[in-house]
């Protein structure tokens, strides 16, 4: 660390609508804590364009090297699925802390393989799981471990994937075939139900349906059809740890209706979280609640305390920026964030998934 500061190597920014220019480069220039001090790209010359774009002053074609440099602390690995275990592999081989985006791997093998390294070489590691660290979530989670519903007896979510649509981006159109490990079930189901889980416990048990009901989406830069090999329909039901019932709906694109409607119901009370898209980890979201005698469900603001980065920073890079502040508490972090560990759990919990739909029983995670 320099003058205090951690040091972070980011791999695959490039300029335009891509996730680490839109949300990781504004979060981390709006923490002191960190200093972005180099980009690895997939060619030198890319590297060097995405460094002057943003005003970094390193650039790698290699991202082996960027991870050996002496002024990086932290890696940070943006690019598609199918490349996170090559790249962080060869930040754990430098000793360095990696932040990898989720999902960790392509499946649940390279996921555990990826977060053994980690343990093995004792380096700190964050995954891009970052619903659990909104502001608003973290306050519904107190707000239910200080009993406000009393005792939870279930919860229902009903959410819009997004992908898997009639209509796809060319950047987006990898996503449409599971084998590159980017699919609704991994994202955006697996950072929605991360934040159920880290709010409610975990599933004891569960049923899983999935399908595809769709064959095939246009791709708008082109009006070329891309085939979907994805489920677009997954609907989870199960018990949690603490006996609530939970029912989980994730379908393809985007609904007319409700893209977003996660309900807690308990003994004393029930609460509501709303948005306008069903990617909960990066959507404004609303939250409403009640207790025995009130008339209906209001609106709860969320204290000032639960948001620890600027206020200026777009909705969009609220919880990626809130990631990085807690990563730098450690152990002292009042809601840590998701290592590797924490993946291979998340993992382990979509395998369950997958297992039940493809078997047609009932399996503990």
């Amino acid at each position: 660390m320099r003058d205090g500061r951690i040091g972070v190597g980011m791999i695959g920014l490039s300029p335009g609508e891509g996730w680490a220019a839109r949300a990781h480069v504004p979060a981390l220039r709006a923490l002191p804590a960190y200093e972005l001090v180099a980009v690895a790209n997939t060619s030198l010359e890319s590297a060097r364009a995405s460094a002057t774009v943003f005003g970094i002053p390193g650039a790698y074609g290699d991202a082996a090297a960027l991870a050996r440099a002496p002024d990086i602390d932290l890696v940070v690995v943006t690019v598609k699925v199918p490349h996170h275990r090559a790249l962080v592999e060869a930040a754990v081989a430098a000793g360095k802390m990696v932040y990898c985006e989720w999902p960790l791997g392509n499946d649940l093998a390279e996921a555990e393989v990826m977060a053994e390294a980690a343990r093995a070489a004792g380096v700190r590691t964050v995954v891009g799981l970052q619903a659990r660290s909104s502001p608003v979530l973290r306050y519904l989670g107190d707000l239910l471990r200080s009993d406000y519903v009393g005792e939870v007896l279930s919860t229902t979510l009903v959410g819009s994937g997004g992908l898997l649509g009639p209509t796809t981006s060319a950047r987006d159109a990898y996503t449409n075939d599971r084998a590159n490990g980017a699919t609704m079930l991994t994202f955006p189901f697996g950072p929605t139900v991360d934040a159920l889980c880290g709010c409610l416990g975990e599933f004891r048990d569960l049923s899983a349906v999935t399908a595809m009901r769709r064959h095939s989406s246009k791709i708008m830069e082109t009006g070329q059809e891309s085939p979907i090999k994805a489920e677009d329909q997954v609907v989870v039901a199960g018990t949690l740890e603490g006996g609530a019932v939970a029912s989980v709906h994730y379908r393809g694109g985007s609904s007319l209706g409700t893209n977003l409607r996660w309900e807690i119901n308990g003994t004393q009370g029930d609460l509501e979280i709303t948005a306008s898209s069903g990617h909960l980890q990066l959507s404004p979201l609303t939250l409403r609640g009640a207790r025995e005698g009130d008339p209906g469900l209001t609106e709860l603001p969320v204290p000032a305390a639960y948001r620890t980065v600027p206020n200026a920073l777009p909705s969009h890079v609220v919880n990626v920026a809130e990631v990085y502040a807690q990563f730098t508490l450690g152990d002292r972090a009042p809601h840590p964030v998701a290592d590797f560990d924490g993946a291979v759990q998340r993992h382990r919990l979509i395998r369950a998934i997958e297992t039940s739909a493809a078997e047609g029983h009932r399996v503990a995670p």
